[in-house]
């Protein structure tokens, strides 16, 4: 791919259309004519004997579609991203992009994710293991990928993982993601008359029934931020819970939760973990 021609004058986009075919525009036209999100991987993820890890499917809640990922890492990161209430779309290698350097060598690089978000713009990323994973090389595409996304209203990123505790917690509730946890017609509302308030995750769960039926529609609406309880510290039935007045019909709200500094609907600029 990377003896591709490409336009001196800018980026160069290679991605597979829905019949396989590899094809490749001009970056600015492939960001306003294409739907990163719906691609195919233009590369997909390497099997590598004697390794722990290998490529892995994760099951979006954003999309109901899965999403492959290649690493404990990049599987984090989806993790993260599919709780994001502004993200409505999510794609694995969808994208190879290619420049010409100052040497007249060819270059390129495919991100490992994609996201749109609601407002149409995008967000490529990386989820290294390490801040030194993928060497030399990594480091000089970042500032070209950098480049090129801001060039079109896009972000480019490297993904610090979160800190273990809040991503121990985004394990548990991912568990009862799918909406099938939801619970039947009215506990959702029952849900948040309980937690109006700070209450602890026990107590509210038994006032509004059976917890061994309640807690997984807790959990869910954890997850989906109907809910909301301090994400940085462990999640044990005495974690106090409240539910998200504005996500929930209310008024005002008091946010509790906070991961990384930002609850659920609030984001500083794009997603940087």
């Amino acid at each position: 791919m990377e003896q591709q021609a490409v336009n001196a004058r800018g980026f160069e986009a290679a991605f597979a259309t829905a019949a396989g075919q590899v094809t490749q525009l001009p970056w600015d036209q492939a960001v306003a004519a294409v739907r990163f999100e719906d691609l195919s991987p233009v590369s997909e993820f390497p099997v590598v004997p004697g390794r722990r890890w290998g490529p892995g499917w994760w099951w979006s809640a954003t999309t109901g579609r899965h999403v492959v990922h290649g690493s404990a890492a990049m599987r984090t990161q989806l993790m993260v991203l599919d709780r994001d209430p502004a993200v409505t779309g999510l794609s694995e290698r969808p994208v190879r992009l290619l420049w010409r350097e100052a040497d007249g060598q060819v270059r390129s690089w495919v991100p490992q994710l994609f996201a749109r978000y609601a407002d149409g713009t995008g967000l490529l990323a990386d989820c290294p293991s390490s801040p030194a994973a993928g060497g030399n090389r990594a480091r000089r595409a970042q500032g070209v990928l950098e480049a090129a996304c801001a060039r079109v209203g896009w972000a480019y990123r490297c993904l610090e993982p979160p800190p273990a505790v809040v991503a121990a917690n985004l394990r548990w509730l991912a568990g009862y993601r799918h909406p099938r946890n939801q619970g039947p017609s009215g506990l959702r509302a029952a849900l948040a008359e309980a937690f109006a308030g700070p209450r602890p995750l026990a107590d509210g769960a038994g006032a509004v029934g059976d917890p061994l039926q309640v807690l997984p529609a807790v959990y869910h609406a954890l997850w989906c931020g109907l809910l909301t309880t301090p994400l940085d510290e462990p999640l044990h039935e005495e974690a106090l819970v409240c539910a998200d007045a504005e996500r929930s019909g209310g008024g005002s709200e008091t946010r509790l939760s906070a991961v990384g500094g930002q609850g659920r609907g609030e984001r500083s600029g794009r997603h940087t973990r």
